[in-house]
């Protein structure tokens, strides 16, 4: 596969100027902080369960743009599914990220597709999969995460 020359496609690009639901959640029921020490992010994930579905979620974040893009996807693609299709999204999304090849299909509609590209920067995963880590800490109702 011939390396992209740019990581920040126009999809990542909006996420990262128009981040969805980048907020405190008020209504929130379970939340979890989460910091890469070697690069300095730290995430605030918010959801809200019930149920045993994903309400609603949300994220603070001090971080790169392509933490925040991987957040803002995710927040919208966990919103409406089980807890544990959301930790099936999580586990996907990470192989997605890691495999060479192979990786199944999600059940997604293609939300996290968006994504993939970041797997040509190696460097940059940690940054697209704390918000996620993050998340399933809050899921697990464990209240930190440290990656990287």
């Amino acid at each position: 596969m011939a390396k992209s020359n740019s990581l920040y496609n126009d999809v990542i690009m909006d996420h990262i100027r128009n981040a969805r639901n980048f907020c405190e959640l008020q209504t929130a029921n379970r939340k979890a902080h989460g910091v890469n020490p070697l690069c300095g992010d730290i995430f605030n994930v918010y959801v809200r369960v019930e149920d045993e579905r994903v309400v609603e979620a949300s994220f603070q974040c001090e971080c790169c743009g392509i933490s925040m893009a991987s957040a803002s996807v995710m927040t919208e693609a966990i919103k409406g599914r089980t807890v544990g299709e959301a930790r099936s999204l999580y586990r996907h999304f990470e192989l997605m990220l890691k495999a060479t090849a192979g990786v199944p299909e999600s059940g997604d509609n293609g939300q996290l597709a968006v994504l993939a590209l970041i797997r040509e920067f190696p460097s940059r995963v940690n940054c697209a999969l704390l918000g996620w880590k993050t998340l399933d800490a809050a899921l697990d109702e464990r209240s930190e995460v440290t990656i990287g």
